[in-house]
């Protein structure tokens, strides 16, 4: 019977994903069908699969490589106030995605310890601090997903909800960690917890250079990337239970030293591909398995906190819509607040821990675990039928232009409306004048000092052009906006000198020089015809992309179903270029350089980019 649950267990966690994708359910997160499928085989239902030693290992390590991969998917530069700059929201108000996001959090705790309240006085749940913790949890990996498909993770909304669920993924941890130390009888050495980040720290430390190297020499036999990653999991696991906490919270900062390391996108890819290839599914699985609905429904006190429970899960996410109403438009901040109110991630581990300590029955945990499935199912069906993307949401990149000139303007025209917003600006009266007329976003500067740049939203978007008629200008401008954090900084040099070209090669600023670009194309028309008329056509277009969407990774080219109707020039990877053959495979994070016509360029762009 053991290895007949062994096998079921296995088979259905490649099936489920196999069935989903034939019937076209993409609004029920494959977790939770996961969870509805062990409900129906295990207990509750068939009961053909029963909770073994070797499921019962390997849901264990589940569960820790998910908090695992939870930790590495903090980007810790939406903390950063420099890469998390203020921006125009859908309303058209100025968004603050940091702020929003702790203001939004804030209002989730109190409103998570109101309702834990209720649930004591009304007698159906006694554990305040455990009930609150479970309320005010986010699934980070459900919300990250969900904005991934609708594409609007770079915008301001999409940062707003993403920062929530960070922190309703980070806050609940800690406070469990706390908890479990208060009623475990380890209160005492609660400061020992110190030390479990001061491992975090010192394991950071201590591989950041070696990691660097072992990507440079690792191989198919060796894998030292993934060795480190299991070594740094088992390494704070087990630090952690020594002192006193949990081992997901350890599990999860590994993750996040993982994170810091800067692991390439291979690595990411093959982490997460034994995760939730085979050991998260067990864990889900397990999990639904577990699941006692029968004595649920024989228990009126718990079956009567079912519904509480789904209503209040909903209710601890209020705060979030109305924070939301203030700077987004009301539909989609109707339907972000629903999106936060996803959570499983953190409500399964938190139910371990309170089965271990004997704070809850297993009726009530079980009906938690309904509860959450239940909102997990509703969550992202609400959102995906209320969210509307709005044109701002659909833009790729922002781009900021100084200087109104006969170059910059047809280039502000020319730049394709589906992949940048362009905004201009000028400090020159007369160019005011000219150009106001011809460019729909065209501001005035009375002067280029940091102030005036800042207040008029230069350094808010993505991309910032200095191409004013001054060098000194444009040095100043390029300098300032590398300053605040801008991603790419462009500036049009008449004349460059090697200290000036020195110093911005450092900063990654990059020099557009006419008489060079003339030169070149001059030299391209003389020696490669074919590559001028591809640069200058107006009918097709020529694009470069970095391949983030695996789906096509470890492909080779000539399985793309698109590949004949594109031409791929050149793929960089690494510092490498490589010449494209019909058997070159795609890895994670090459850059295909690529012409097509302008809708079907689009397009294979929008695929490739993706995450």
């Amino acid at each position: 019977m053991a290895q007949l649950s062994l096998f079921l267990v296995v088979l259905l966690a490649l099936v489920i994903p196999i069935f989903m994708a034939r019937f076209q359910i993409s609004n029920v997160p494959t977790a939770v069908a996961e969870i509805i499928v062990g409900i129906v085989m295990g207990s509750s239902g068939f009961n053909l699969i029963t909770s073994t030693h070797d499921l019962t290992f390997l849901s264990n390590l589940g569960v820790i490589l998910l908090m695992f991969l939870s930790g590495m998917e903090i980007d810790f530069d939406l903390l950063q106030r420099k890469n998390n700059p203020k921006g125009k929201s859908q309303a058209g108000k100025t968004v603050d995605p940091l702020k929003t996001a702790i203001t939004a959090f804030i209002g989730i705790v109190v409103m998570a310890f109101v309702l834990a309240y209720i649930l004591r006085l009304t007698g159906l749940f006694s554990e305040v601090m455990l009930a609150a913790i479970i309320l005010m949890t986010v699934a980070l990996g459900v919300v990250i997903a969900t904005l991934k498909e609708k594409d609007i993770l770079g915008r301001p909304i999409g940062q707003t909800i993403l920062l929530t669920a960070v922190l309703g993924e980070v806050i609940p941890l800690l406070l469990l960690t706390i908890y479990a130390s208060v009623n475990g009888g380890n209160a005492e050495q609660l400061w020992l917890i110190i030390l479990l980040f001061a491992a975090a720290i010192f394991l950071l430390r201590r591989f950041k250079q070696p990691y660097l190297w072992f990507a440079k020499i690792t191989k198919a036999t060796t894998q030292l990337d993934i060795r480190l990653a299991f070594f740094l999991i088992f390494a704070l696991v087990t630090v952690a239970e020594r002192v006193g906490a949990e081992n997901i919270l350890g599990a999860f900062l590994a993750g996040m030293v993982m994170k810091l390391l800067e692991p390439s996108e291979a690595t990411k890819d093959k982490l997460t591909s034994i995760g939730y290839g085979f050991f998260i599914p067990i864990f889900f699985i397990m999990t639904g398995v577990g699941l006692n609905l029968r004595s649920l429904f024989a228990h009126p006190s718990s079956l009567m906190l079912l519904p509480v429970l789904v209503i209040f899960l909903f209710i601890a996410k209020a705060p979030v819509v109305l924070t939301y109403m203030r700077y987004f438009q009301k539909k989609n901040a109707f339907a972000g607040g629903f999106l936060t109110a996803t959570t499983i991630t953190i409500v399964l581990p938190t139910l371990q821990v309170a089965r271990k300590l004997h704070a809850i029955t297993s009726t009530q945990s079980d009906a938690f675990i309904l509860a959450a499935v239940i909102v997990c199912i509703l969550s992202p069906i609400v959102f995906n039928s209320n969210f509307v993307l709005l044109p701002e949401d659909k833009i790729k990149e922002k781009v900021a232009i100084v200087g109104a000139n006969a170059v910059t303007v047809p280039v502000a025209h020319d730049l394709h409306a589906n992949w940048y917003s362009v905004k201009m600006f000028t400090d020159k009266k007369n160019q005011y004048k000219t150009y106001d007329s011809r460019v729909e976003n065209l501001t005035f500067l009375p002067n280029l000092d940091e102030e005036t740049l800042e207040k008029g939203g230069v350094f808010d978007g993505d991309i910032v052009v200095a191409a004013n008629r001054a060098d000194e200008d444009n040095i100043k401008i390029a300098r300032m906006a590398k300053e605040k954090g801008v991603n790419r900084v462009i500036a049009r040099l008449s004349e460059v000198d090697s200290k000036t070209l020195t110093e911005f090669n450092e900063k990654g600023i990059e020099v557009f020089n006419s008489t060079n670009v003339h030169a070149a194309l001059m030299r391209a028309m003389i020696e490669s015809p074919t590559v001028y008329r591809i640069m200058t056509d107006t009918k097709n277009i020529l694009y470069s992309v970095k391949v983030k969407n695996t789906h096509y990774t470890g492909r080779q080219l000539m399985d793309l179903e698109f590949i004949d109707q594109i031409t791929v020039s050149r793929i960089k990877r690494g510092d490498e270029w490589l010449i494209p053959r019909g058997a070159t495979e795609i890895e994670p994070g090459d850059i295909l350089v690529f012409s097509g016509e302008f809708k079907v360029a689009d397009r294979v762009r929008d695929l490739l980019s993706k995450e």
